[in-house]
């Protein structure tokens, strides 16, 4: 007897560093200015190492924001599996 594989679900979308940013403007946990600043930072990091020389007040004001809108939710929730795992 041959049976179908279940499809997997789906996995959660990733968000990218701009649409993370444009939120933190929506939320008015950036200002327009700092929003800038900081996509203009990342924009032309290349490197994780580059984007951690963000300038210290930017960085703070970056940290708040992932805090307060709980960035890091995705990194605590179990991996999602497929039907059947």
């Amino acid at each position: 007897m041959i049976t179908k594989a279940k499809p997997a679900r789906p996995a959660r979308p990733r968000r990218t560093a701009v649409q993370t940013l444009d939120e933190m403007l929506s939320r008015k946990l950036l200002t327009p200015d700092q929003h800038e600043a900081i996509r203009a930072w990342i924009a032309q990091a290349r490197t994780p190492e580059a984007i951690r020389q963000m300038p210290a007040p930017l960085w703070r004001t970056l940290e708040l924001a992932s805090v307060l809108m709980n960035v890091d939710a995705d990194l605590l929730q179990p991996p999602l599996l497929s039907e059947g795992d």
